[in-house]
């Protein structure tokens, strides 16, 4: 025998297909199993949505008031374990744009145990010390698992219990009325904070938090060739979750002190000599004091200043995303010609002297070895 659809969702024959939606929604909202908690509320909330989904389909319909049965042999809209046809979250999303769909079907509480946060501490370092890596003991400060509670939260002897006003689903609903009809809507148990359990008994440690902040000491590898910025990462020695939570990472952040003597560009280094004009017309040879030791370099006669002595492999370690150290960068010498000021009467006469010799007296803008510089161009050009 054929069910009575309209019987069900209380409706006439003729009723239209918004009368057939109003009635609809409002025998879901009485009984779907999160709001009626009757047992028999499931079986007839399944009713309700075979009933709605036949008479909502025109071709469905037609075949009841024909006299038949479109989901046959008693079928409920794809079986009563799923609640019927439609769930609570699919009402919302039919009619109200899904809003309350999620909060209808209940997210569940969430757990108290959390991931820690991760950490990080500064470390300043010379030159010389990023060249050659540094072993350390830092002092940090942390959370870490409370010692009392062993990251319970409870007091020894006690434990959770389940949360009175949402009986452990971790989330209160409320029923508002709006042009539409009734709306329920689902928020975080401002009683258990969306746990769904509290603790009759804190711990007096950490206050129920499962975690005290505590300073304790790491030790902590920096391998050579580090550079300013650069990151060492400790797994595991971050900060430790509520609850006794993973902790999290520690992150160990190089700051390269400024060098007074040399500059940095990735694994190379550079550094400026300043030399009298005399020693760059001559030649000579300079101690250099280098990472690994002094070292001489020769100056060629006639160096001029920006000219540049590369000290191959005398710069930093070439460090790789491996952790390795892959050879060593070059040391770059800038030579900087320093041109003697505040001559004395005899030095005056003695570049006078030099001047005449190489017929510098009145050397022309940019004049050549030709002696004939611009000027002299110029004038040549305008004497023709």
């Amino acid at each position: 025998m054929a069910r009575d659809y309209y019987g069900i969702l209380g409706v006439s024959s003729d009723a239209g297909a918004d009368e057939i939606k109003r009635a609809y929604r409002k025998l879901a909202r009485e009984l779907h199993p999160d709001v009626n908690p009757d047992p028999g509320a499931q079986e007839r909330f399944a009713e309700v949505g075979a009933a709605y989904e036949v008479l909502s389909d025109p071709e469905k319909r037609r075949i009841v008031d024909l006299g038949g049965d479109p989901l046959g042999n008693g079928a409920a809209g794809g079986g009563g374990g799923d609640f019927g046809a439609f769930g609570f979250g699919d009402i919302m999303d039919a009619f109200f744009g899904g809003q309350g769909g999620a909060a209808g079907r209940g997210r569940g509480p969430r757990s108290r145990v959390q991931p820690g946060a991760d950490a990080l501490i500064r470390m300043q370092l010379t030159l010389e010390e990023c060249a050659v890596g540094v072993t350390r003991d830092l002092a940090v400060d942390t959370a870490v698992l409370c010692t009392e509670c062993t990251g319970s939260g409870c007091s020894p002897g006690s434990s959770p219990t389940r949360c009175d006003i949402c009986a452990g689903r971790g989330e209160v609903q409320s029923v508002q009325r709006s042009f539409l009809g009734q709306v329920v809507t689902s928020r975080v148990c401002p009683n258990c904070r969306g746990f769904g359990e509290v603790i009759p008994d804190p711990c007096h440690q950490c206050g129920g938090d499962g975690r005290v902040r505590s300073r304790r000491t790491v030790g902590v590898r920096i391998p050579a060739g580090v550079a300013d910025g650069m990151r060492v990462r400790l797994s595991g020695q971050g900060e430790v979750g509520s609850g006794g939570g993973p902790a999290g990472d520690l992150y160990v952040e190089v700051e390269e002190e400024p060098h007074e003597l040399f500059t940095r560009d990735g694994a190379d280094l550079h550094c400026t000599v300043k030399l009298p004009m005399t020693a760059a017309a001559l030649g000579t040879a300079l101690p250099l004091p280098t990472l690994d030791g002094t070292h001489e370099i020769t100056i060629e006669p006639g160096t001029q200043t920006g000219a540049v002595r590369t000290l191959r492999g005398k710069g930093m370690p070439r460090l790789r995303s491996t952790g390795r150290v892959d050879g060593h960068g070059d040391l770059m010498v800038h030579v900087d010609v320093e041109v003697p000021t505040n001559l004395t009467k005899e030095q005056t006469e003695l570049l006078r002297q030099l001047a005449a010799l190489r017929g510098e007296e009145q050397p022309g803008v940019g004049s050549g070895r030709n002696g004939h510089g611009l000027f002299g161009r110029l004038r040549d050009s305008f004497g023709r």
